[in-house]
């Protein structure tokens, strides 16, 4: 009874835990059901946007693009898992073939109904897809290394994430500056890809006077031996400082063959531009890095933070699982994808309610432009839909990787360390154009400013006849060479005050005998054949010689004077400012306006009255004492006043022309070259020829002379004595000689360039300096020489070196060209006061004649009156006896 309690107690309890169980059963199938209600609604309420990746797969750089795009994406949705759109990402191969690029983008446009497309890593590709956008009204974001072409007006639905180019044409341009370079030469591939940034950088450099001694250009397809030839030509120029512009294969070609060339040592700076570095360079292999030593380069500055270490950390495992392939960093541009990846989620969300619109793109677009998203590379901004850098690494090819030294920030500034604010927005510099040492190629830490290695051999042509221009003297005690003169101090000057350092070493020109006395077109030929880098000396500049040479800007005055013995005979010069016509007509004038004014104030100035020989003597005082503003007579007459004003205007112009034609007269000791005895000399017959008879000379008979000793005696001679009366030289040579003997003899003139050349001449452009063809030093020197003679400097040195040993007298530089004054010169003055004395009578006598005419027609008047009255009188009288 018992056992059977048990049992019914026992299925009792049994059943109570079954409806347990299976309550519990139905409510997990009811709590099951809801969730994944809930799961579904979810689900279903997600939206999802496509998004098309237009890579080269092929490439490092697209692969690289890819892993970091994808990554951006699958951290912002794992971070932002409650947000209610996903970004669907659909990548396509482009094989790097730009029509297979934009087929793709139609597949994506047509069958994955795609929001946006990211990719176009070439500048051709983004041209073909930006059309696209435009027609589609979809936003593309290119990750081109380069600039494209594309305008932001043209194509507004064209976002570029790539290197900013006008901040780093700024850069570069600021670093050229800081080292003081003032020639460049610019090594730049020949691609679309490539060519757009060069413009900018040579107006950038143009701006700070910087110039552009070459321009190379190369292509992917030179093989070494075209590289070789481009960069013996780039060598031969002298110059040491390049600008680097190309892909990073091209790139590592020119520095592998620039190493053999010895083009990488010390002396040479490089410079390459962020986009030649944009790939990680060290998967180059090791001899690629060798030859880069010394480099200098552009980096865009991503500010360090633990997130970046972090995913630089997660991006090279995931990097090394998809790829096998293993780096070492991650390039700023892969940073930036990674950011804009990031922002194109994050714009997606904020634009969810107004993507399903049909300005969908347009709204995602300024969402993406939003200026208030800060990655991993800092702030995003755009301007024109360009990414902006703020600033730049300057960094250094060192060993197995690159050292930084420095920053360029956007105010122009090249700095060591970068200052934040506490906003950490504001950016300052501090140590101002200042950098950590760099090593230069060839291991040196000094700056490049040579303008070459080696040191520049310059041609010196010795003149015995005036060696103060040039000279080479032997010291026999110490067997050294001296070499001095005006042309080379002139030399030394301007080549010390150039910003860069030149080595140079002078050497004695030669003749075939192995003398001092060669020729100076042997020695511009010697130059033309590269013996010599440079010639200086009393080398005249002429338009044959620079068809061998490259003259620098003349250091001495242009074009030929003469010199004659000092004449100081003539007791009559003081005659010679007028001509004889002129005298005579101004002694007319001034004897007429002394008449006139006779006329006008004798009738009421007692001045002017008196016996006969006194008015006379009143006539001529009065108007010769107007030659010297001495007249003191009081006039009564406006009329004759007015003369006065009229005459005294003419006598102060007519007397200072004198003034000034006598004292130029006087200065020069005017020589008339019209005599018909005149014989001539010049320098070794340099003037020789027909066209000398043009130059106002007759009967001209011209003597070569060949030293200052030889001119001197045989101007002393004169021509009755077989010598000569004047001599024509270059100006420098006339320096020279007046500065022996200034004292007998005076400069009495120079003739300009132009006025041989109306002769049929040939004239000279003045002492220039000599270079080989193409070489960068004529410019600098050139300027370098204008500056000294802005300063004054090379008229000291023309003092220092052409002083006068027996008198510091000289004559000026006024041309001898002063003729006397003629008639002609002054017909209007004289036609002036001639009018103004003969309006002046016309008035006194019209007045006169008036009152005169007007007086007889009154005393008529009267007679007529009283005659009328007579008659009347009598007539009256006549009748009153009549009728009496």
């Amino acid at each position: 009874m018992q056992t059977k309690k048990k049992n019914k107690s026992l299925q009792m309890k049994i059943k109570g835990k079954n409806r347990t169980l299976l309550s519990s059963l139905i409510f997990l199938s009811f709590f099951c059901s809801l969730l994944f209600a809930q799961l579904n609604k979810t689900e279903n309420d997600t939206l999802r946007i496509d998004v098309g990746v237009i890579l080269d797969m092929e490439s490092l750089e697209g692969k690289m693009f890819q892993s970091c795009i994808s990554m951006a994406i699958s951290d912002f949705y794992t971070l932002h898992s409650y947000y209610k759109t996903r970004i669907t990402l659909h990548t396509r191969d482009s094989k790097g073939q730009p029509l297979l690029a934009l087929s793709s983008a139609l597949d994506l446009l047509e069958n994955s109904q795609i929001r946006a497309i990211v990719g176009a890593q070439t500048s051709m590709e983004a041209n073909f897809l930006a059309e696209l956008g435009v027609k589609t009204k979809v936003p593309l974001i290119s990750l081109s290394s380069t600039t494209s072409t594309s305008s932001s007006n043209r194509y507004p639905y064209f976002v570029q994430i790539t290197q900013d180019e006008i901040s780093q044409v700024a850069a570069i341009t600021d670093i050229v500056e800081t080292f003081k370079w003032k020639n460049i030469i610019i090594i730049q591939e020949d691609s679309d890809d490539w060519r757009n940034f060069i413009p900018h950088l040579v107006d950038s450099l143009h701006e700070k006077n910087i110039d552009i001694t070459c321009k190379s250009i190369l292509t992917t397809t030179d093989d070494d031996g075209k590289i070789v030839e481009e960069l013996h030509k780039l060598k031969a120029l002298q110059q040491t400082v390049f600008i680097v512009h190309m892909s990073p294969l091209l790139t590592s070609q020119i520095f592998m063959n620039a190493k053999e060339l010895g083009m990488m040592s010390e002396g040479y700076a490089w410079i390459m531009t962020a986009n030649s570095m944009n790939l990680n360079f060290l998967l180059m292999g090791s001899p690629v890095i060798d030859s880069m030593q010394g480099v200098i380069s552009l980096r865009p500055y991503i500010p360090a933070s633990k997130e970046l270490q972090d995913l630089i950390s997660r991006w090279r495992k995931k990097f090394l699982l998809e790829t096998n392939m293993e780096l070492m960093e991650l390039r700023a541009s892969y940073i930036w994808a990674y950011d804009v990846a990031w922002s194109l989620a994050r714009a997606a969300e904020k634009a969810r309610t107004k993507i399903s619109t049909s300005e969908h793109g347009l709204v995602l677009l300024r969402e993406l432009l939003q200026p208030k998203f800060k990655g991993l590379s800092g702030e995003l901004r755009f301007n024109n839909r360009k990414l902006v850098s703020n600033e730049f690494e300057v960094v250094n090819v060192i060993g197995r990787g690159e050292r930084r030294v420095g920053f360029w920030t956007r105010d122009g500034k090249i700095t060591r360390e970068l200052h934040r604010s506490s906003n950490g927005r504001q950016l300052s510099s501090i140590n101002n154009n200042n950098l950590e040492d760099i090593i230069w190629p060839g291991g040196s830490a000094t700056i490049p400013n040579k303008i070459s290695g080696k040191k520049l051999r310059i041609g010196v042509l010795r003149n015995s006849r005036f060696p103060e221009l040039a000279n080479i003297d032997h010291d026999i005690e110490t067997n050294a060479t001296i070499i001095t003169g005006f042309c080379i101090d002139v030399f030394k000057t301007a080549i010390e005050s150039l910003e860069y350092e030149v080595d140079y070493v002078f050497i004695p020109f030669l003749n075939a005998s192995g003398q001092n006395n060669g020729t100076y077109f042997d020695l511009i030929y010697e130059v033309y054949l590269q013996k010599y880098d440079a010639a200086i000396g009393d080398i005249m500049i002429t338009a044959n010689r620079s068809l061998y040479v490259d003259f620098t800007l003349p250091y001495t005055d242009v074009g030929v004077g003469m010199i004659s013995l000092k004449d100081s005979k003539s007791m009559w010069i003081f005659l010679k400012p007028l001509n004889s016509d002129l005298w005579l007509s101004s002694a007319c004038f001034f004897i007429l306006t002394g008449v006139v004014i006779w006329l006008i104030e004798r009738p009421i100035n007692n001045e002017f009255q008196g016996p006969i020989s006194q008015q006379i003597g009143m006539i001529f005082w009065f108007s010769f004492s107007t030659l010297f503003f001495a007249h003191r007579e009081k006039l009564v007459s406006n009329l004759s006043r007015f003369v006065v004003i009229v005459w005294l205007l003419v006598v102060l112009i007519l007397t200072s022309s004198y003034t000034a034609t006598l004292t130029s007269m006087i200065t020069l000791e005017h020589i008339h070259f019209n005599s018909r005895e005149n014989y001539l000399g010049d320098n070794a017959g340099s003037f020789s020829g027909g066209p000398i008879t043009k130059m106002n000379f007759r009967n001209t008979h011209l003597k070569p002379y060949s030293s200052p000793e030889e001119y001197a005696d045989a101007l002393s001679k004169g021509n009755k004595k077989g010598g000569i009366s004047i001599i024509i030289d270059e100006i420098p040579y006339i320096k020279i000689f007046l500065a022996r003997y200034s004292a007998h003899f005076s400069r009495i003139g120079s003739m300009p360039i132009s006025s041989f050349n109306d002769v049929g001449m040939s004239s000279t452009n003045g002492f220039g300096f000599a270079f080989r063809k193409g070489s960068p030093l004529v410019h600098d020197m050139s300027r370098a020489i204008a500056k000294l003679r802005e300063m004054g400097t090379l008229n000291m040195m023309e003092k220092a070196w052409f002083r006068s040993h027996e008198s510091m007298h000289t004559f000026g530089d006024t041309s001898n060209n002063v003729n006397s004054l003629t008639f002609d010169s002054f017909r209007g003055l004289f036609l002036i006061t001639g009018v103004s004395s003969a309006l002046a009578l016309s008035i006194l006598y019209g007045y006169v004649l008036y009152n005169y005419w007007k007086a007889i027609n009154i005393y008529n008047f009267i007679v007529l009156i009283q005659g009328q009255f007579t008659a009347v009188k009598q007539s009256l009288s006549t009748n009153f006896f009549s009728r009496t």
